[in-house]
């Protein structure tokens, strides 16, 4: 319905801006990152949704393309609303959560506000294949972390006796960035019992 908003901005707090368009003031719902990108009395552009419900009606809005597309498909994942995909927002760029969906770290994701594990289990459920590898971001510790993990807990399993082949496949269906590479080994054990 609205596409895009440009106007003066009026106010910007932690969850809304008020842009003014023409003379009438419009409460846009926002992240925090695109609210603290926004100053006040400067003319900006905010891409935007509407959200009709049956008992009200709610705008959103973004200072670039890619966070309200990133909004877009955080909304179509069931049991996600439009103020938790902005608060995922708020918590991540869209590149990195890009990153994380693809790498299917729900651990990290499940750090968002209103987001719990299975949440997050499921929204890399529906949205991985959705996810372009141009629209996702890896900075080098990303990758080296992750990598150096993955190294450390395969040549722990090798050391107790698994194979190469055994070790890689525990360490892929255990990987988790956020735990320590003693619990993924303890993990990557766990799984290789089952």
């Amino acid at each position: 319905m609205f596409e895009y908003m440009k106007g003066m901005i009026v106010e910007a707090q932690i969850d809304k801006i008020i842009v003014e368009v023409n003379g009438i003031g419009y409460r846009i719902n926002s992240s925090i990152n695109s609210a603290s990108q926004v100053k006040i009395g400067q003319v900006s552009t905010l891409f935007t949704h509407f959200v009709l419900r049956e008992d009200e009606a709610h705008l959103y809005g973004f200072v670039d393309k890619e966070e309200l597309a990133m909004f877009k498909k955080l909304i179509s994942v069931s049991k996600i609303g439009p103020k938790v995909a902005a608060g995922i927002l708020s918590t991540y760029t869209p590149q990195r959560l890009g990153a994380y969906i693809v790498s299917n770290d729900a651990q990290a994701i499940a750090k968002s506000p209103g987001v719990g594990k299975k949440t997050a289990e499921r929204m890399i459920l529906e949205l991985k294949d959705k996810i372009d590898d141009s629209q996702v971001e890896y900075d080098q510790n990303f990758f080296n972390h992750e990598n150096k993990n993955n190294n450390e807990v395969v040549d722990a399993l090798m050391a107790l006796g698994y194979t190469k082949h055994e070790g890689e496949q525990a360490a892929s269906a255990v990987r988790d960035t956020s735990l320590s590479t003693e619990e993924m080994i303890r993990k990557a054990l766990n799984w290789l019992a089952r």
